[in-house]
């Protein structure tokens, strides 16, 4: 008689352990998924990972293609709009500053940060601007967060930045934009902040800084605003990972919420009790 029911207390075990993992998953997929980005719109995520078409044209930059020729649709619909050249770096090539490195060039990142490809702008031999287009809907704020840092050009009319070095300082402008269309600033300024990077060790190395900034956007017309970025001083510099957010809560640009790990957890405490009661019976 025992034998025959020890069977049946393990059916109802496991099938107690099945309905346990089922209701641990939907709870934590109930509790993470508004976490995930409380109080913020998410509007725009890039990392400059993915550029199409990429030609180096001299010192591991391609310098003739515009953001929009190396980013389209990224994301879907997303359209930028520049002033004059706004640059496309690779990091880790072999061109970049070739003579100065005894031969082994290009860009170098010794904090990890840039990836493979960044950005970068000229501050006063041209002004170049990049304009980015958004609705923040009834939200307060235009929320971005980037990385900027001082970097130079071997090509292209460079070197640019003052012999010693000297730090990026960039303006990150937010106009009302009725008509909801790419452009690169101008009509009613709505709010405005000036943002300042670090000297770089040399013209070839990345000296990584983490802004996040809150534009105000009350007063806009429609919800409808363009974000302006003018480096301003520096004589040329590089911007990478940028996250711009809608949100009541000034520098709130969302979380990146990883449940997995916390499931996985969840399983095995469950998974540990069933194997404790097997034991125990």
């Amino acid at each position: 008689m025992h034998e025959n029911i020890r069977p049946w207390a393990e059916l109802r075990q496991r099938s107690n352990l099945q309905r346990l993992c089922m209701a641990v998953s939907a709870s934590l997929f109930v509790l993470s998924a508004p976490i995930a980005q409380a109080g913020a719109v998410v509007l725009y995520n890039q990392n400059f990972e993915k550029p199409v078409g990429f030609v180096d044209n001299g010192g591991d930059v391609n310098a003739l293609s515009s953001v929009n020729q190396l980013y389209p649709n990224q994301p879907q619909g997303f359209t930028f709009a520049q002033q004059f050249t706004v640059e496309t770096l690779r990091v880790g090539g072999t061109q970049a500053w070739a003579a100065a490195q005894g031969g082994k060039g290009g860009f170098k990142d010794p904090q990890g940060i840039a990836g493979s490809y960044v950005l970068g702008m000229l501050s006063s031999r041209q002004d170049d601007l990049l304009g980015l287009a958004f609705n923040v809907g009834n939200n307060h704020f235009l929320n971005f967060r980037l990385n900027i840092s001082s970097i130079d050009l071997n090509a292209h009319g460079g070197p640019f930045v003052p012999t010693g070095g000297q730090a990026p300082v960039f303006r990150l402008s937010l106009f009302d934009n009725p008509s909801g269309q790419a452009g690169i600033g101008g009509g009613k300024l709505l709010d405005s902040e000036d943002i300042t990077g670090l000297v770089a060790p040399n013209k070839w190395t990345f000296n990584w800084s983490e802004l996040t900034v809150a534009l105000d956007a009350i007063g806009n017309t429609n919800g409808n605003v363009l974000l302006q970025i003018d480096l301003l001083k520096g004589g040329y510099a590089a911007l990478d990972n940028l996250r711009i957010a809608a949100s009541n809560e000034a520098g709130n640009v969302g979380t990146v919420n990883e449940p997995a790990p916390l499931l996985l957890a969840a399983l095995g405490l469950a998974a540990l009790g069933w194997q404790r009661r097997r034991k125990i019976a």
